[in-house]
């Protein structure tokens, strides 16, 4: 499977936490994630393509594919020892930030839910972190240009602090490929899976029909 973080960079990838001083696109910490056009010249970074995004995975991670009946694919999960993590893509206007618009309607359903929620700062702006009865979460959100990623982080609540530090890592190294189609905002950004998993996932699909 493949592993988190670049070469020369052992100090911040084993603590799981963004080195302050590095260079990206994208972020108001000056990490990344990165747009496609402005990811940094030597980029070593293994990542698993997604079409609309390119993501780091976590050593001993497993993937978990939402499908949806029709046929496109409606997330990937990366679930690891620690919680699940979850980055998805949105087309996002040109000149205004998306971010605190969804925030806040996510803020209200968390809590028509029934979950607690509260705002913090951290190392993209301002993130919601949420305690419900089935995990503790966390959403990050990174306003990019014409995109917009939100990362969430859902686990027991005994390992909400690793689970965050993860989805931070996570997110300092993931690649967003928007395209140039013209979206609508909030379109979220295809998915498309590498062929091998997709054949994986036909295989487990027509193994579940012969035996229905």
């Amino acid at each position: 499977m493949f592993g988190l973080g670049r070469r020369g960079r052992d100090s911040r990838q084993d603590e799981g936490v963004p080195a302050e001083s590095a260079e990206a696109a994208g972020s108001e910490s000056g990490l990344g994630p990165y747009d496609l056009g402005e990811l940094p010249a030597g980029d070593e970074v293994e990542r698993l393509d997604l079409g609309s995004v390119r993501l780091p995975v976590p050593e001993g991670s497993q993937l978990q594919v939402e499908v949806d009946p029709a046929g496109p694919v409606r997330a990937v999960h990366l679930v690891t020892r620690v919680g699940r993590l979850t980055i998805s893509a949105f087309a996002a206007p040109r000149s205004a930030e998306l971010w605190p618009e969804v925030r806040a309607e996510l803020t209200a359903q968390l809590r028509r839910d029934g979950a607690t929620v509260h705002e913090e700062d951290g190392e993209w702006g301002r993130e919601l972190v949420g305690d419900s009865p089935r995990a503790a979460l966390r959403f990050v959100g990174v306003d990019g240009p014409r995109w917009m990623v939100r990362g969430v982080a859902a686990g027991p609540a005994e390992t909400a602090e690793a689970c965050s530090k993860l989805l931070y890592t996570v997110l300092d190294e993931t690649v967003v490929v928007r395209g140039e189609d013209p979206l609508p905002v909030r379109t979220p950004l295809p998915i498309e899976l590498p062929e091998s998993i997709a054949r994986h996932i036909q295989q487990a699909q027509n193994g579940e029909q012969q035996q229905a």
